[in-house]
């Protein structure tokens, strides 16, 4: 009878519920994901920071090799006019040959480097590498000018006298130089990561189909 039982006409017994909907009493779907993210985020960071660090110090190192190793450009004061002592002499471009191979070799070290800390790669160490490279190069070559002989070449030219010779300034042509480490570096960390790098494993391949029968595909 429709009467004796007494959950009938009840809204339960119909599938609803005078309460909230079961997926709003646990708040926003999968906040579990934003925490994960947060951590991963905070420790490329570090990992970016902990590599620029290092490689703006070297910068340090790679301007003082510049100063000692780059050639003199050969002045000369002539009836109150300077000029190059030697003019079909390479020494105006030596500068710059010698801060791009030095950055060369840091480059491939820092490539390197960056490679053995983390196999596995990520986007920290990457940026962390490009960043302090390029900040890097910057160092050493400010350092490097404001080491070298002066910019100011009249006091130079009448500090020396006339028709002596004195070293000109020390200072980049081509100012694409600064970009030489950071590319070498990023380039043999790919090259490195790609060749040696961590790979996820490959997943397993289907049963082989048996008696003719197809294997079933979840």
């Amino acid at each position: 009878m429709y009467g004796s039982d007494p959950s009938y006409g009840h809204p339960a017994s119909y599938g609803y519920s005078d309460g909230p909907p079961a997926h709003a009493a646990h708040g926003p779907e999968h906040p579990e994901h934003l925490d994960e993210e947060r951590p991963d985020v905070r420790r490329e960071v570090r990992t970016g920071v902990l590599c620029a660090l290092p490689l703006i110090v070297l910068g340090v190192g790679l301007g003082l090799l510049w100063f000692w190793l780059a050639p003199r450009v050969p002045l000369v004061s002539v009836d109150g006019g300077v000029f190059l002592k030697d003019p079909e002499g390479e020494e105006a471009i030596g500068a710059d040959g010698t801060f791009v191979l030095l950055a060369v070799a840091l480059g491939l070290a820092t490539g390197l480097l960056a490679f053995l800390r983390s196999r596995g790669g990520g986007i920290g160490i990457v940026v962390g590498v490009a960043v302090g490279a390029l900040l890097g190069s910057v160092v050493a070559w400010r350092l490097g000018v404001w080491l070298g002989p002066s910019g100011d070449l009249t006091a130079s030219a009448k500090a020396a006298g006339e028709d002596k010779t004195f070293d000109g300034p020390l200072k980049l042509q081509a100012m694409g130089a600064l970009l030489v480490w950071p590319f070498i570096a990023l380039v043999t960390h790919l090259v490195l990561i790609g060749v040696f790098g961590q790979r996820d494993p490959e997943s397993a391949a289907p049963p082989p189909a048996e008696d003719g029968k197809a294997a079933p595909h979840w």
